[in-house]
Order: structure tokens, then sequence, then C-alpha cells
């Protein structure tokens, strides 16, 4: 896996990038309780706003973390948005998108680099 700044986490699966966020976002973010997600077919750009997160603290938005199309999106979020607590980094993932290059993922940080910078 590797990590965003924005405390995201991207897996590649076959020819995809799984996206979701971190332990670490889901405990600042507090209890979720609602998620917004992009229509599959949408073409975003990096740091395009394409999720939209409310927790009892907050709301924030997720940002694209690369060029690409969203291939799939996680319904079982939305009708339970708690579950991003529950499994931040398995089940509650965000989206699914199809890149054209998936060495830009070596612009993000592995695990320990990650947790070097939440210290």
């Amino acid at each position: 896996m590797k990590y965003t700044e924005e405390h995201e986490w991207l897996r590649v699966e076959d020819d995809v990038v799984v996206v979701g966020i971190t332990a670490h976002a889901a405990e600042q973010l507090g209890d979720v309780v609602f998620v917004e997600l992009p229509d599959e077919g949408t073409t975003v750009s990096k740091d395009d706003e394409v999720v939209v997160i409310e927790s009892v603290k907050a709301a924030s938005d997720i940002l694209a973390p690369l060029d690409g199309e969203i291939v799939e999106v996680n319904g079982a979020i939305v009708d339970e948005p708690g579950k991003v607590n529950d499994d931040p980094e398995g089940e509650a993932w965000f989206f699914k998108m199809k890149i054209e290059d998936l060495s830009e993922l070596d612009d993000y940080m592995d695990e320990a680099a990650y947790r070097k910078f939440i210290g």
C-alpha cells in the first residue's frame, strides 16, 4: 500500500487502484455519520474533491490522489458510514479508479514513511 499526506491509502488490485482513508484519519475524524461518493464513470484529476465525509467533529473532502476514472464506489459506506471507523483500511474503502500509469504511485509514501509522517 501507498499513503498520501492527506491520509489516504492506495492499494493496487489487478489494474485498478483502491482508495480509502487511513485508520489515523478515521480516528482524527471521530464517528463518521455521512459519506457522499462520486458517480462511477466520473473522470477525475489529481486533487479534485471527490468524496465528502462528515463526522460528529467535522466535514472533510477527500481528494483524488491521481488522474483517472472512478470505476467502482463502495455503496456500503454510504448506507452505513460508521464502517469507516470500524475498518477504514479494509472493507470501508471509498472508490476504485483506473489510472493510465501505475508508476505515479511511486510518488507516495510506503507504510514505514507514513508511520514516521504521522509520528
